[in-house]
């Protein structure tokens, strides 16, 4: 169940919010083409729960049904987490059969942020440690600041990372650097995980940078940007050839649309384009 309500933002525009549960919410401000995913459960430092797992896959199911929303990104509320990882608390609860029931709701909450088909950025403060890592290596840019710490420590309680953190880590940084940082389990402040490769771009405000360069991003075609991002995704892992081919399935589906007709009319009339979006 969601709720929806307006407020003001700190620049003065209306912001509107909506609630998927008690501990996510999604911003938005203006036309809505930049939404802010939440995570909003400051008394646990977003420790991922049962309830909040199911909150994440259902704000991501809203988003990607939402055709304005040209770009997201992906916030925290708490002023020293970014996200913990999953809640051990609640997982020392379980018996062996609550975990395998829980499994599918927590992948859930990671393939709906992976699988968003618009341009996702990670804002990243503070901690971002297990499956909190694993929600901003979900996303395409990960933009962090000099309070960021990041990991993937489940080998040191005696699990695996299950939020993607196997295949995602390796893909963004190489085998070699994957397995010593999931084999060690250590954690990584800032400025190391700039020069990995861990995050992208360090600022002085995560937020704030990542919301600019959102802003950025927004500004080009929401139909190009889509498929764009859906050749990258697709041609991974593919040889070369494989990956031309989806390459150029992707501009088919681009080059007669109303966005391509509107890019080339405004370049030539040297205005901004009004993208239809279609």
């Amino acid at each position: 169940m969601s709720q929806q309500s307006e407020q003001r933002s700190e620049q003065g525009s209306v912001q509107s919010e909506q609630r998927f549960g008690e501990f996510v919410a999604v911003r938005k401000d203006g036309p809505g083409h930049v939404a802010e995913l939440v995570l909003d459960r400051p008394k646990a430092m977003n420790a991922v729960s049962s309830e909040m797992a199911r909150s994440i896959g259902a704000a991501c199911a809203a988003l990607a049904d939402d055709p304005a929303v040209r770009v997201t990104v992906l916030t925290s509320s708490h002023d020293r987490a970014f996200c913990v990882g999953a809640d051990l608390k609640e997982r020392n609860s379980f018996s062996d059969a609550d975990l395998v029931r829980q499994r599918p709701v927590a992948r859930a909450a990671y393939t709906g942020v992976l699988e968003l088909p618009m341009p996702t950025v990670a804002a990243v403060h503070g901690f971002a440690l297990g499956g909190g890592f694993e929600l901003a290596l979900s996303c395409d840019l990960i933009v962090a600041d000099a309070t960021t710490v990041v990991g993937l420590p489940e080998v040191s309680v005696g699990v695996i990372p299950g939020g993607g953190g196997t295949q995602l880590l390796p893909r963004r940084v190489g085998a070699a650097r994957a397995a010593e940082l999931v084999f060690t389990a250590r954690r990584v402040e800032a400025a190391e995980a700039r020069e990995l490769g861990l995050v992208d771009v360090l600022a002085e405000d995560a937020r704030t940078a990542a919301l600019e360069l959102a802003g950025r991003i927004a500004a080009n075609s929401p139909v190009g940007l889509r498929a764009a991002k859906k050749a990258m995704r697709l041609g991974q892992g593919l040889d070369l050839r494989a990956g031309l081919e989806v390459e150029d399935a992707a501009w088919r589906s681009v080059a007669f649309s109303g966005d391509r007709a509107e890019g080339v009319a405004a370049f030539n009339e040297k205005r901004r384009p009004e993208w239809p979006g279609e």
